[in-house]
This record gives structure tokens, sequence and C-alpha cells, in this order.
């Protein structure tokens, strides 16, 4: 019997022992003054996952300026730092690796979390959506656009985020340029009307992902970078398509081909898009003869789609969520061909174990 694409080892620029990776998800259990992730919360939900290829942490924002939702840990002060570094050595002694994403959700967040100062953005376009704040869900506001020296200090944010990663043990940070957060505002022509250096062209439009990148590079080997990337996201999180959309996403894979990241990470649709003339329906199977790199694909695989989508050569790992917040002995349970747990979706965002480091596995 054929070993599962899955659970084959890969190594180009990322040594993995599987290609099952725990993807990027929000819990929102940093419920401390200072945003640090704990050796007791979070540092047991990701040793109990270690068994993962790679888990990539939740988005953690680079600075106060970057917070969006409740609860959210940062990367941005000694404290956090500190914190993170008992995760990541649980991780390492279960002979896990692990990668944190770094997150600025620009216009996606609410001037509550910014002592009454409006949230930035690429433009000052509300995105008529919600943010989830210490007071519930309240409608966003419409942005500040941001100024070219708050552009600096933002790519400087991500250096010294990238460079307290380093200094926490993880084997490398992903960037978060998806889900209609702060990148994604600027790539994006219905959420982008500069008119500077930064906006009207694509190439304008994706210099700023691009300045981030290189000041990553600046402070850890490029190997060890991530980016993740949502080409099809319409009508969630603020964000809406047009003709220059996938035009920006190819160029931007393309261009990624000059630098020699861990991956490249892409979400398959998270609506159905097969009305809008423009969209690309079948991501991975578009964006993989434009890459020469490592390709992780997410959303919504089972462990059939994520063996199919690597059989046919789509991808080369697939990252698996909600899953992973349920059956912390995935790796496990795929290889045993076991039932999967299913997860409570009400425990998702709150506060404490429940819903998180409770879930048992198959043996247990």
């Amino acid at each position: 019997m054929n070993k599962q694409q899955l659970l084959t080892s890969y190594n180009k620029n990322l040594t993995l022992s599987n290609r099952v990776v725990m993807a990027p998800m929000t819990r929102s259990r940093a419920n401390n003054e200072g945003h640090v992730p704990t050796d007791e919360l979070q540092g047991l939900y990701y040793e109990q996952r270690a068994s993962a290829g790679l888990i990539i942490s939740e988005g953690s924002q680079v600075s106060t300026a970057a917070v969006g939702y409740i609860n959210t840990p940062g990367i941005y002060t000694d404290e956090q730092v500190e914190g993170w570094k008992k995760v990541t050595k649980r991780v390492h002694d279960k002979d896990g690796k692990i990668y944190i994403q770094l997150w600025h959700v620009g216009r996606m967040s609410h001037p509550d979390f910014h002592n009454g100062a409006l949230p930035l953005s690429s433009s000052a376009i509300n995105p008529h959506s919600k943010a989830f704040t210490p007071e519930g869900f309240k409608d966003t506001v419409t942005p500040k656009a941001m100024t070219i020296e708050d552009i600096k200090t933002t790519v400087n944010d991500f250096r010294n985020a990238a460079a307290n990663a380093v200094k926490a043990g993880f084997d490398g940070v992903e960037i978060h340029s998806s889900n209609g957060y702060l990148f994604h505002q600027f790539f994006n022509g219905t959420s982008n009307i500069r008119t500077d250096e930064y906006g009207g062209s694509i190439e304008n439009r994706c210099r700023f992902f691009f300045e981030v990148l290189d000041a990553i590079k600046e402070v850890m080997p490029q190997e060890n970078i991530g980016a993740r990337f949502n080409p099809s996201l319409d009508g969630m999180f603020g964000m809406t398509m047009d003709e220059e959309t996938i035009p920006t996403f190819e160029y931007i894979i393309k261009k990624l081909n000059d630098y020699n990241l861990a991956y490249v990470h892409l979400s398959e649709p998270f609506t159905d898009v097969s009305k809008i003339p423009f969209a690309v329906k079948e991501i991975a199977k578009h964006f993989r003869p434009l890459y020469n790199g490592t390709l992780m694909i997410n959303s919504n695989f089972d462990q059939e789609k994520g063996n199919k989508v690597i059989e046919e050569g789509n991808a080369d790992l697939v990252a698996y969520g909600k899953l992973y917040i349920s059956n912390p002995d995935l790796v496990e349970r795929f290889e045993n061909n076991l039932e999967l747990a299913a997860w409570d979706q009400d425990t998702f965002y709150t506060a404490g174990a429940k819903g998180f480091t409770d879930y048992p596995t198959a043996s247990n």
C-alpha cells in the first residue's frame, strides 16, 4: 500500500516529517494585560499539535497599532517574547516545528483598540464590516490613510517583530498578507485609491509588502520566511475583487520566484466566486505553474482532498485549520484512518482551556 502523500517527508528549504500543516487560527486566549501567550494555555495547545509537519501560530500583532481583535497575542514586547519562548520550547521538545504569523489588521480594527484613534489603511475607505472589540462586535469605521511615515514605521514594526520571533525561538515567520488585512488592503484597487508610489499600478500597490519582506530578510534568512495570500477573496473581510485582483496576485507570486522563501501559502476561495468572471475558482491549480518554490494550500481540505492535491502536483503542503482545533493528533488520525472529532464553534474565541486544550486524542 502506497504511503499517503500527506504523510511523506518534505525537504526544500523546509525539512518536515510530513506535509500536514497546522494553519494559523485566531483563538483569542491571550486575555491578559500584556497580550502575552502563556505556558499553560498556548504552550500546551501547540505542544499537543506538535506532530504536524509544521505549525503556523495564530496571527500575532507586530505593534499596538496592528491590533484588531480581542485577546490576541503580540510579538512586540520583551514580555511577549518570553511568553513565546515557552511555547516554542514545548513544540521543539516534541520534535515539532513552529512559525509565527506576523499580523497587522489595518482597517479591520476599531478606534476602541487605539484609544479613540482611527485604524490605519491604504486609503480612507470603510470596509463596512464588523470589528470584534472588548464590547462585542461593532461596525468598522473609515480608517486613516497611511502617510509615508506611517508606512516606514510599519515596515520597521515587522522587522522588529521578526527579530523578536528569532529571539523567541521560532523556526520562521509567516507574513499575513491575506484575508482583507493590511497588505491585502494595499493590493486591491477597491481598497487602495492612493496616487503616490504605493497606489495606482500593480507594482505600486505591492510595493509595501515587498518592502516588509526585504526588511525581514535583514534579520533572518529568507528561507525561514513564508507569506500567505487569498487571491479570490470576495465579499468577506471588506474585500471586493476587480479585474486587476488576480493579475495583482500573479505579479506577486511570480516576483516571489526571485526570493528563496520557505513557502507561499494560498487559500482556495472562501465563498462561491463562480459568478465573478475575473475570479479564479481553483487557486492551487492556477498558481502552481507560476511559482517555483514550495506551495502550501488551505481552506476546507479533508484527508482525501489533501492527498489528491499533492498527488496531482498542485501543492506541496496542505494546511488544516478547524480540523486541528478538535483533533490535536490529526497526523496520527490520518495515518490510521481514524474518525475525526467535531469542533465546538462556540468556544473558538472564548477564554480559558475549554475548547482549546481539552480536546482528547484518539488514544485517550
